[in-house]
């Protein structure tokens, strides 16, 4: 979901050495790196049998297992308004949506999984704080019009990310990511929708719940595509291997191109004083994002980082008889196979 993943990995991967320099290969591993290569300049899928440079593998996990830690956390803070959704239909829209939320990781935890690492080391590493989400979960839903603004805004950032995955030249992500853009279109028309209704149908208060909602989500969201192209130095890499196929500054750019007439549909402004039509870049120019707030979230120091983190280690705590359970019946429904083929 997130281009974040390629530049908030922990020092370990930060410092791995880049992949694909021939000297430092054997020579039949050059000659299978030449074939990757290849089938990369061709465009080209990667299956999860095909030989891949362990560089390009660890990039993968890292950016698949965080997309997919994403997906789960980001159920919280929808989750926090089921019991109060205004109307049964927006409640049972909600539910929907962050039933959709849980599958979306499952989906990507099986694409990790075919990289090599077990969903239970990839959570593992969530629970110890060792793997990243995306910042933007660490913020709290104040009020119900949070819920819309986070379908909106967040879900059509993550959209804007997502559809170039469509194409990542590793294919079981690829093929994940179909289905999850389908129904991450559905999450920002619901958020627009509810939006939408609540300004035209509204009263002056909820009206004004809106305004504040987009004033707080706004700048969190132009973060979720990363730092600068200038301070990002795995994109050229990830794009090269065709993981990425645009760059964190011009899915930001086209993010806000799209979001401008949008809002100015809905009748909200947009928290950006700078924001204005270049008529020679043909875009719209916005103010300074202030970094220093990105790297402070994703380092820990968010307004809900504890809560949310908390919050995921309970439910795996609290499921662990679940899981146990599951093991059993499944482990005594094999005993009980083999002694029929044997019988």
């Amino acid at each position: 979901m997130y281009t974040q993943a390629m530049d908030t990995m922990g020092k370990e991967a930060q410092n791995a050495p880049a992949a694909g320099q021939p000297a430092a290969l054997a020579p039949h591993q050059q000659q299978l790196m030449a074939r990757f290569d290849a089938r990369i300049d061709d465009g080209g899928f990667i299956e999860a049998k095909d030989w891949m440079p362990d560089h390009y593998r660890r990039t993968l996990i890292r950016q698949i297992s965080q997309h997919a830690h994403s997906e789960i956390v980001g159920m919280l803070p929808e989750g926090n308004w089921v019991t109060r959704a205004p109307t049964l239909k927006r409640k049972a829209i909600l539910l929907a949506k962050i039933q959709d939320e849980g599958g979306h990781g499952l989906y990507l935890y099986a694409a990790a999984e075919t990289l090599g690492r077990s969903r239970d080391e990839l959570l593992a590493d969530l629970h110890s704080g060792k793997a990243k989400y995306s910042s933007i979960f660490n913020y709290p839903t104040l009020t119900w019009a949070d819920v819309g603004v986070i379908g909106w805004l967040v879900d059509g950032a993550a959209i804007m990310n997502q559809v170039p995955l469509c194409r990542c030249s590793y294919a079981p992500y690829a093929r994940a990511m179909v289905r999850i853009c389908r129904e991450e279109s559905f999450h920002q028309r619901q958020g627009y929708d509810a939006l939408l209704a609540m300004m035209q149908q509204g009263t002056d208060a909820q009206r004004a719940l809106v305004q504040d909602a987009v004033n707080r989500w706004w700048w969190p969201c132009l973060m979720m595509f990363g730092p600068p192209d200038a301070e990002s130095v795995h994109t050229a890499q990830s794009m090269r291997w065709g993981i990425k196929r645009n760059s964190n500054d011009e899915l930001r750019q086209k993010f806000v191109d799209a979001t401008v007439q949008q809002a100015q549909v809905l009748g909200v402004s947009l928290p950006d004083p700078e924001l204005t039509w270049n008529e020679t870049r043909q875009h719209w120019d916005f103010g300074a994002i202030d970094w220093e707030e990105f790297w402070r979230v994703v380092g820990g120091d968010g307004p809900c980082n504890a809560e949310r983190l908390a919050a995921r280690v309970k439910a795996w705590d609290d499921g662990a008889w679940v899981r146990e359970a599951a093991l059993a019946h499944a482990a005594k429904e094999q005993a009980r196979q083999t002694q029929q083929e044997a019988a």
